[in-house]
């Protein structure tokens, strides 16, 4: 297998899934009404693609070394999470909002590092990524209090905070993830280190 297929595998599932996200946080917003059971059976099946592409990308050899180093533990979390809510969505609903939260609150703190880590490699718009992350914690930590006594305005909080996740994501992987056809694979005490000809 060509050495960069699995970060281009990696790179493209997290765009179309950040895509995805965004989708769905658009639609929530403009239909918050939409059935609760069914959006947690449609959220879990994402959470499982998206669990499956970030091992993915951690398995890669990505040459940064930046946007999967936190993605092994924490897509597996997520995999298992969305697993549970296709197979119990009607015991997940009560819990969807805080689970939700906790995971945007979790990866926004995890993309924060890799922007303070974007910086010392000197990529430019780490900035950007900070800004991203700081407003996906902040409607985590929302979603995770609660505070909306109101179902419509809770599901549209929801919607706002899948559209944030969404748009940091395609922003880390745009920024982060650079693949060059010049990559090739070399055997360092038995595992695989990509470096770049010159």
């Amino acid at each position: 297998m060509h050495p960069t297929k699995p970060i281009q595998t990696a790179k493209t599932g997290y765009i179309i899934m950040s895509l995805l996200l965004c989708i769905l946080g658009i639609v929530i917003i403009i239909h918050p009404g939409i059935s609760a059971s069914a959006l947690c059976i449609l959220i879990g099946a994402m959470l499982i693609c998206y669990g499956i592409i970030k091992v993915i990308g951690y398995l890669s050899k990505d040459l940064f070394r930046l946007a999967f180093q936190f993605d092994l533990a924490f897509g597996l979390l997520i995999a298992a999470v969305g697993l549970i809510m296709i197979l119990r969505p009607a015991h997940m609903i009560a819990l969807g909002n805080f689970v939700l939260g906790f995971i945007i609150l979790s990866d926004g703190l995890f993309k924060v590092q890799i922007a303070i880590d974007s910086k010392k490699f000197g990529i430019r718009k780490w900035w950007l990524i900070t800004i991203l992350a700081l407003i996906a914690i902040t409607f985590g930590i929302l979603l995770i209090i609660d505070l909306f006594t109101n179902t419509n305005l809770l599901m549209i909080m929801l919607g706002i905070a899948l559209l944030a996740e969404g748009i940091l994501n395609f922003c880390v992987m745009l920024f982060t993830v650079k693949i060059t056809k010049n990559q090739y694979p070399e055997v360092n005490n038995n595992e695989y280190e990509f470096k770049e000809e010159k």
